[in-house]
């Protein structure tokens, strides 16, 4: 059957393959540990009380036709209430859209600012960017970023490819690295993108940044977090804000996301949205809007959760650490934010296949996040994972790492 070129050329996720591939094999009834989805188990991590309670009310309050198409005016209002007291960013509600969550915004973006042909930058390890770059036929511009800088870019390795590029896409903190930017990596990128906004001429397209800051809420205070415009004011007219409810208040499924950045970008992502229709439900914009005007509610959930995550970060960190000092061949970035942790296995292996064929372990590979030079690398997500699980699984991934690694490589031995 022919259809168009972008239905033929557009290649499937990566990552859902192997995640799919994982939750057939679990349904068929094999004992799996699933450390590959950037999503919650529900019972492990239910959304806020209040936010349930408010989503059932807004139900049974009627609020079931369509919302305010660049979303509802109250719950603009609490956003950019919210934003001001966690971040001190100033914007107003006209500056907002509300989207089903991140990705029609974050595509939304892409389409407005991409012509075919036009250059993004964007670093990998990093999600999906190169499934928007392919679906505005823009030319890629790929920055590998390394290990030792925490898998974050830096402006040295950005600043060759700028002079044509419309948009930089970043994300902090990084998925799927869980790592973040510490404000001189950020201010340094951001003077970099005024300073090539102001030698562009009137007739030029400026370049964009694109921020990601999904994760944001969910920082263990290891490094703080920083955006582009409370590191330098003078990028806000450059910059677009994407954030959500999903993972901060483990509401992936509620699908309430929101946009933020200069008026004359947002207003154009709204108008390709609504002909889109890609709002969030009415009866949960409602609920958010309520949510997020009680700070006391909110400060009490993330405060729990951030606890519970972290736990489990620091149990599997530190026990890869103790395998490390054993002379396994495995090491870990210590976590910084987020639900994922950036774990190293160097062995030749494809480790995607053994570790779940041997353990019953799954993981993500870097390479399914577009970096093809940290083929050792892989994300580990605790969303899913009960603390019970945790010495097992250390356990189960030592013997595979003993079985596969040389005796001579463990003891040092020449």
């Amino acid at each position: 059957m022919k259809l168009s070129r972008l239905a033929e050329n557009t290649p499937p996720s990566g990552i859902l393959a192997i995640s799919n591939a994982v939750k057939k094999r679990a349904a068929a009834g094999e004992r799996l540990l699933n450390y590959t989805v950037g999503d919650f188990d529900p019972w492990l991590f239910p959304i806020p009380k209040l936010l349930e309670d408010e989503i059932v009310r807004a139900y049974r309050n009627r609020q079931t036709n369509y919302p305010a198409t660049d979303g509802n005016e109250d719950l603009r209002a609490a956003i950019a209430a919210f934003i001001k007291q966690q971040q001190g960013l100033s914007y107003t509600p006209q500056e907002f859209m509300i989207g089903s969550g991140g990705r029609p915004l974050l595509f939304a973006a892409y389409q407005m600012i991409v012509d075919p042909g036009d250059t993004v930058i964007y670093p990998v390890p990093s999600w999906n960017n190169h499934f928007y770059v392919q679906l505005t036929g823009a030319l890629p511009c790929i920055v590998e970023t390394k290990p030792e800088h925490n898998f974050m870019p830096t402006v040295d390795e950005i600043r060759p490819f700028i002079k044509d590029a419309v948009l930089l896409a970043l994300c902090s903190p990084q998925n799927p690295t869980g790592t973040c930017f510490s404000e001189p990596q950020l201010k340094s990128i951001c003077d970099m993108v005024v300073n090539e906004n102001a030698r562009r001429g009137a007739g030029e397209k400026k370049l964009y940044i694109l921020y990601d800051q999904m994760y944001y809420l969910l920082n263990y205070g290891r490094q703080a977090h920083v955006s582009p415009v409370s590191v330098c004011p003078e990028v806000q007219p450059y910059t677009i804000y994407i954030d959500a409810i999903s993972k901060a208040f483990a509401a992936t499924g509620v699908r309430v996301g929101w946009c933020y950045g200069p008026e004359p970008v947002i207003s154009k992502i709204k108008t390709m949205l609504n002909h889109v229709g890609a709002w969030a439900p009415m009866a949960e914009q409602k609920a958010v809007a309520a949510f997020l005007d009680n700070h006391t509610e909110v400060v009490a959930y993330l405060t729990g959760f951030k606890e519970a995550l972290l736990l489990r970060l620091t149990k599997i960190y530190k026990g890869l650490l103790e395998m490390k000092k054993k002379g396994l061949p495995v090491d870990a970035i210590a976590p910084a934010a987020s639900i994922y942790l950036s774990v190293k296995i160097a062995l030749p292996q494809d480790m995607t296949t053994l570790l779940l064929e041997e353990a019953g372990i799954a993981l993500l590979p870097f390479s399914v996040f577009g970096a093809a030079h940290a083929r050792n690398w892989y994300r580990l997500s605790v969303g899913t994972c009960r603390m019970e699980d945790i010495e097992p699984m250390l356990g189960s991934l030592q013997k595979v790492l003993e079985l596969y690694t040389e005796p001579v490589q463990r003891t040092g031995q020449h």
